[in-house]
């Protein structure tokens, strides 16, 4: 990590423009509320050193052209501990920004709760995460930053519980800070990096690029719009397939355009989410993201055209409640041969993800729109449709099982599997003629 920057230094890193919100009034007796022996004077030593009279700094700021509540986290004041004192600026900030329709953007460095108050530092955690849910509640965006180091509580609730969740590099990350770890515990489990891997955090961004990233994120979860997502304009072939298993040579070809090729195409630029929120994630079978489109911003959750793990329909469920939760559209790509189905995958319950997609999908309000670009196998596949908007390219199938596997249940000899893609009926023309797709372009 690079020189840690004071809560003030971090937000000019930001913004231009900060104004800090007023102070709520500080009450309390000698040594705060446990009249712990010293408390007043460490606090005093704290604001000496820092200039500070709390462990957080919460205002308001433009970031790139995005006008945000920022809440930055002075370490240098307490380690950044969260106190009584904490969860009123906390609280004051979230009020202000549901008043103004403001998203929240936490800078989070911080060692946990304040020893020095006991049990009433510990349950700020429970009023913090009450104001991110009423934030959550008022379709606000929260994305949280973590700094060096972002540990306990605070990592618990306003870092983890945001819906976006950045890092800079090397930078400390975990519920159990430094001190109170298992002796041989590693190191490098409680980094930036590790939790991008497991799932917990969205991306790495260095400092330089902070700004920038983070502005593009803003941008693009302030933008709702209640009109659907335009369908993606085919890529490969134009013609209809002439048989079932034509158009199975079709979506399986290695030539055929692929979701990043669909991505690149349809977006000017794009974010990614990255991960499920429970130690998963899946980046070759499910890309998960923000793009702005023709000028507005649309969610997308798209499926690489390999077997979809456990971890990709989390995060494609996650990505779709977040942008119902946001009013943002959503596209989805289909393309997968069907679910993964090793041992691997049943132990991390596939079945229960894909019942969780199906359900998200089934019950969201901000408009779907889904294009099936190559192979769309049975209910790994149908988990990412959208009911009644989904569309198919001239390239691609939907079945309800691979041909060859149908043969085989059907105890049919391999010469006969292409006779049985025929009469599975999963060329693009038969689904629009089943009703199954509105259309294929």
């Amino acid at each position: 990590m690079a020189e840690r920057l004071s809560a003030r230094e971090f937000l000019a890193l930001l913004t231009d423009d900060f104004t800090e919100l007023p102070h709520p009034p500080r009450e309390s007796g000698p040594d705060g509320p446990l009249g712990w022996d010293g408390y007043d004077a460490a606090r005093a030593r704290a604001t000496e050193r820092t200039g500070e009279t709390e462990s957080v700094v919460c205002g308001t700021g433009t970031v790139d052209g995005t006008r945000a509540v920022l809440i930055a986290f002075e370490f240098g004041f307490l380690g950044g501990s969260l106190g009584q004192h904490t969860g009123d600026r906390l609280e004051a900030a979230y009020t202000h920004a549901r008043a103004r329709r403001l998203p929240v953007v936490p800078l989070v460095a911080t060692g946990g709760s304040r020893m020095q108050e006991g049990m009433l530092a510990l349950t700020q955690l429970q009023r913090v995460a009450r104001q991110s849910v009423l934030t959550r509640d008022a379709g606000l965006a929260q994305i949280a930053v973590l700094r060096d180091p972002a540990t306990g509580g605070g990592w618990a609730t306003l870092g983890a519980g945001a819906d976006v969740v950045l890092a800079l590099p090397g930078a400390q990350v975990g519920f159990a800070g430094s001190r109170v770890r298992p002796a041989d515990a590693d190191p490098a489990a409680y980094t930036a990096e590790a939790q991008v891997a497991a799932g917990s955090a969205d991306a790495v961004v260095p400092p330089a690029q902070l700004r920038g990233t983070l502005g593009r994120w803003l941008r693009l979860l302030t933008a709702p719009s209640s009109d659907p997502a335009p369908v993606p304009e085919p890529l490969g072939a134009t013609g209809p397939p002439a048989t079932g298993w034509d158009a199975v040579r079709r979506a399986r070809s290695p030539e055929r355009p692929r979701a990043r090729a669909y991505l690149d195409a349809y977006f000017t630029h794009r974010v990614a989410l990255c991960g499920d929120r429970a130690g998963g994630t899946d980046p070759d079978g499910m890309l998960c993201g923000f793009g702005e489109h023709e000028g507005r911003t649309v969610a997308y959750a798209a499926q690489t055209g390999t077997a979809t793990r456990p971890a990709g329909y989390r995060t494609a469920a996650r990505l779709i409640r977040l942008a119902d939760r946001l009013g943002i559209p959503v596209l989805t790509l289909v393309d997968t041969p069907g679910a993964a189905n090793d041992a691997e995958a049943e132990r991390q319950g596939v079945g229960t993800a894909i019942a969780e997609l199906f359900g998200v999908l089934a019950s969201v309000r901000t408009p779907v729109t889904t294009l099936v670009i190559g192979e769309g196998g049975s209910g790994g596949a149908l988990a990412l449709a959208a009911p009644g908007r989904t569309w198919a390219t001239p390239d691609s199938y939907f079945s309800v099982i691979a041909p060859e596997l149908a043969a085989a249940i059907l105890k049919r000899p391999p010469e006969e599997t292409e006779e049985t893609a025929a009469q599975l009926r999963l060329r693009p023309q038969d689904l629009a003629e089943l009703g199954v797709v509105r259309d294929w372009p």
